[in-house]
């Protein structure tokens, strides 16, 4: 399976029998994942090298305005899509199968957690995977040590405040804070 069959595929399925073909796939874009954030999180590397490594990771152009803290981990890269002028802070961990879609301008604490997948609830069938993608619109904000959950769209301009769990949707220019997050303000 190509990188773009995968990423076509992972745009159209919604479930993913464990042990399936696509679920193998996984597994494969997961060794070479692991590989690329050895080199990345092994040693130190210039911006540009940071950038070069990071195209690698996702199979895309990394525009020179990206910036990144490593350690970074992923237990795939190749469904994430990163904008202009975006930071990504230390120690961030992406779970992009379902797809992530990284606006421009946006800027991602430390330890952030993003994830696309939920294992299916029935104890007979806990190998098979929901995929839900998670889009952070342009000039988003989060703070460190959140968790984005699956499915989750975070509106252009908004502030996630440090810590917070978000489980559903944040509007545009609000403020969400908490566990689950809530919006507590409007900017």
């Amino acid at each position: 399976m190509t990188i773009e069959e995968f990423r076509r595929t992972m745009a159209e399925v919604k479930y993913i029998p464990g042990g399936s073909e696509l679920h193998q796939a996984f597994h494969a874009l997961s060794q070479e994942a692991l590989k690329i954030t050895a080199e990345l999180n092994g040693s130190y590397h210039t911006p540009e090298e940071v950038r070069s490594l990071m195209a690698k990771l996702t199979a895309s152009e990394i525009d020179e305005s990206f910036g990144m803290f490593p350690p970074f981990h992923t237990d795939c890269g190749k469904n994430t899509k990163i904008g202009k002028r975006v930071f990504i802070n230390s120690g961030c961990q992406f779970q992009d199968q379902g797809g992530i879609a990284i606006g421009d301008d946006v800027l991602i604490g430390p330890q952030t957690i993003i994830a696309t997948l939920n294992h299916d609830p029935d104890p007979e069938k806990r190998g098979g995977m929901f995929a839900k993608p998670v889009k952070i619109c342009d000039k988003v904000w989060i703070g460190a040590r959140v968790t984005i959950c699956p499915g989750v769209t975070i509106g252009e301009g908004a502030i996630v405040g440090a810590g917070a769990v978000v489980t559903k949707d944040v509007p545009p220019r609000t403020v969400a804070a908490g566990v689950p997050a809530k919006i507590i303000k409007k900017i």
